[in-house]
């Protein structure tokens, strides 16, 4: 009998001591503030979305605004103002390098921003739609002058002067356009017409002066000076 008395109580719990209690109370206190945070947080998320609801309503029935720029948000924040700018039908973009500067665009779908304006708010810069026009009216003009060069063909280039003129103070406007168009040969250095260079004789000819030149020669040395 006493041994089962025994096994009953050893197999029952023990009561919780003075520091499990007091871990088990902190436990509960935290567990208590934790979903106290949450249900702030939630009740934040609610509140900004109806505020943000009613910034694009009034976004939407002025007339005379075409695009919304708000301030920097946190991501949650942007993530609940672009889903409340999808439902309204509208176009939103963030804009911004760091997490903590980023900001949202709004624009109504008939004015949605170009490729262009854009990259101007992804580069930090204002939005100038005169100097975008003038930029690409330039842009055009170039295409067109390129377009024109390349049907016209390559550009015969002129010296500004002739040399004539321009040497002529030196060597006189005759001498320069002689010198420039005709070239005299000189007997004193040797400088022999081609026409003089040409020989007309057969080849017979030559062969029988040559002989005949030779035969003399002979003769000459055969017959010794009288004295």
């Amino acid at each position: 009998m006493a041994d089962l008395l025994g096994s009953i109580l050893s197999s029952m719990e023990k009561p919780p001591s003075l520091g499990d209690q007091e871990s088990r109370r902190k436990a509960r206190e935290q567990a208590a503030r934790l979903k106290k945070l949450q249900e702030q947080e939630k009740q934040q998320k609610v509140e900004f979305r109806k505020r943000m609801e009613k910034e694009v309503s009034d976004f939407i029935q002025d007339s005379g605004q075409i695009k919304k720029k708000f301030q920097p948000m946190n991501k949650i924040e942007r993530s609940i103002l672009h889903d409340v700018v999808e439902v309204a039908g509208l176009t939103s973009f963030s804009f911004g390098e760091d997490d903590e500067c980023r900001y949202v665009m709004i624009f109504k779908k008939e004015f949605a921003p170009s490729d262009e304006e854009l990259d101007s708010y992804r580069r930090g810069e204002e939005w100038d739609p005169q100097k975008a026009e003038e930029k690409r009216k330039l842009k055009e003009l170039a295409q067109r002058q390129e377009e024109e060069a390349a049907q016209q063909g390559p550009v015969v280039v002129s010296p500004a002067s002739d040399y004539k003129d321009k040497y002529s103070h030196l060597i006189g406007k005759g001498a320069a356009k002689d010198a420039a168009h005709m070239l005299q040969a000189n007997k004193t250095y040797g400088c022999v017409p081609v026409a003089n260079k040409r020989d007309t004789r057969s080849i017979e000819e030559a062969m029988n002066e040559i002989r005949a030149k030779k035969r003399l020669r002979q003769s000459g040395e055969e017959c010794p000076p009288t004295s």
